[in-house]
């Protein structure tokens, strides 16, 4: 009989890697977020923020991810996928979720000022909405967390809001 993966351990795998994609964020001296898309176990679409490498406030991981899925299946439709994100989303990436039918949501990190799976509002479950998504809260939580913090001592350091 072969080894599977529990879903918890499958959820910190693919976090590991939308991790690693907020590390490129980092390095554009973009806010660390990394976004991924993964459906049927395979990763279809990949994001990171580049608002300030591209001049677009809607250039956020999220948004970015979902355009990549949504070419990869030559549909907008994106039921069935999953979306790990290293930091909760806000009003626009939730909505965004929302409207592209998404499965599940997956997300490291809490923001109590812009979060709006849980923390400010709660989009993704809203039931006056069309679309529900199965959203988990926390996963490697604290490593997202870190290296949001850290980005953000940079930036106070250089006397950046």
């Amino acid at each position: 009989m072969p080894f599977e993966l529990h879903q918890d351990e499958i959820d910190r795998r693919f976090m590991y890697q939308a991790l690693d994609l907020a590390r490129q964020a980092l390095e554009s001296e973009d806010v660390p977020v990394g976004a991924l898309v993964v459906h049927d176990g395979r990763i279809i679409g990949r994001g990171y923020n580049q608002r300030e490498k591209l001049t677009d406030p809607t250039a956020h991981a999220e948004m970015l991810a979902l355009t990549a899925a949504a070419e990869y299946l030559g549909q907008w439709r994106l039921e069935g996928c999953t979306l790990y994100v290293t930091l909760e989303p806000c009003p626009m990436c939730a909505g965004a979720l929302v409207l592209a039918r998404l499965r599940r949501l997956v997300y490291a990190a809490s923001d109590g000022k812009a979060g709006a799976c849980g923390s400010l509002f709660t989009i993704t479950q809203d039931p006056r909405l069309n679309h529900q998504i199965e959203t988990v809260p926390g996963v490697l939580a604290e490593p997202a967390a870190e290296l949001l913090r850290a980005f953000f001592r940079h930036r106070r350091a250089l006397g950046e809001k």
